[in-house]
């Protein structure tokens, strides 16, 4: 994610900051001024001020004898241009870099980033849905010829990635990825 984003978003994370932006959404305001609508000290003020400053949300000019900070609209519409954009790869479906360079949805990506660690599952997810990702992903990897497997095989392939093989053959089974007869596995579709 874009650091310049986090840091703004890190600024606005508060209740005195977002009450400041408010005031200077009306009009540029000096510290004193600030500290009369708000109710707070002019010491918060500055503090919050720079923060603000440093988020590129707010700009000041020296106006004798005060400083006057002013709203930056412009960044402001930019940091909820980005947001809005965040949403609509992670609803659009749009394609990511998986754990291996590869291309997949964008929240398959993001979970394998999240779950993986050197090709390896650190944990089977609880959530279903990251666990689906999971799961198509290991169907790629180990099952990608349309014939049986045994469960010996099924057991050493799934082994490469976690431990608990058991549990992932349930989960390939339930999520109907996978058909089970007679200590046989074959891929669904």
């Amino acid at each position: 994610m874009d650091p310049q984003l986090l840091l703004a978003l890190r600024a606005l994370a508060d209740a005195s900051r977002l009450r400041l932006v408010g005031l200077l959404s009306a009009r540029p305001m000096a510290v004193e001024e600030l500290a009369a609508a708000s109710g707070l000290s002019a010491g918060t003020i500055v503090h919050h001020l720079k923060r603000l400053e440093a988020a590129g949300l707010v700009g000041s000019t020296p106006r004798r004898p005060y400083v006057e900070y002013a709203l930056r609209v412009d960044r402001l519409q930019a940091v909820s241009k980005q947001l809005a954009g965040l949403e609509r790869v992670d609803e659009a479906g749009d394609r990511l870099p998986g754990p291996e360079g590869e291309s997949l949805p964008a929240y398959d990506a993001k979970v394998l980033r999240a779950f993986l660690r050197d090709g390896r599952l650190v944990s089977i997810p609880a959530q279903e849905r990251k666990r689906q990702a999971i799961l198509r992903y290991l169907m790629a990897r180990c099952f990608g010829e349309d014939r049986s497997y045994p469960e010996l095989e099924v057991n050493e392939r799934l082994g490469l990635y976690h431990e608990d093989v058991a549990a992932l053959r349930r989960y390939l089974v339930g999520a109907g990825l996978m058909t089970r007869a007679g200590g046989e596995y074959r891929r669904v579709g």
